[in-house]
């Protein structure tokens, strides 16, 4: 249980944060809708705040755009799958599960790169196959990883060539 009611605060910190709302008034409505569902979860019980954060002290770590895309839609997931048992009788749960699922398909990008992650980590690195196609492609790996470090320090270099600080 501390997991879903805590779990609901940063759904909260998400949708505002990180969402698409476009208005002031349904960031409102959204917002009422998520006090309403803590309220069904009495997510103000003491034991919430055991073993801190779940999910928003992962957030600090990502700070590229594309990066935050990534775990976002991971995180989304995860809210979907905790509301595939929920009450939709009740509007307001109606109303989150369909932002959420709306925020899923705006983040798909990031969906298909976290499994493009998860194939890397299950790939058989002792199967003699697959070293071999790996030292094929490693210069290409390699030339890559300097082409972004050095346009980062292009781009760096020349704001410090315009800055007059």
């Amino acid at each position: 249980m501390a997991f879903q009611t805590y779990s609901l605060f940063v759904l909260s910190v998400i949708l505002i944060s990180f969402g698409h709302v476009e208005s002031a008034l349904n960031l409102l409505k959204l917002q009422n809708d998520i006090d309403k569902l803590k309220t069904d979860f009495n997510s103000s019980n003491s034991d919430v705040a055991d073993g801190g954060p779940i999910f928003t002290e992962k957030l600090s770590n990502w700070t590229e755009r594309n990066e935050k895309r990534i775990i976002l839609s991971q995180i989304v997931s995860m809210y979907l799958k905790m509301f595939e048992n929920a009450d939709k009788s009740k509007e307001y749960v109606r109303n989150i599960d369909e932002e959420l699922r709306t925020l899923k398909e705006s983040l798909s990008d990031g969906s298909k790169k976290m499994e493009y992650l998860k194939d890397l980590t299950e790939l058989q690195m002792t199967d003699l196959k697959i070293q071999r196609k790996a030292v094929n492609e490693l210069f290409i790996v390699l030339k890559k990883l300097g082409d972004t470090s050095s346009s980062h320090k292009r781009k760096r270099s020349q704001f410090q060539r315009l800055c007059k600080c």
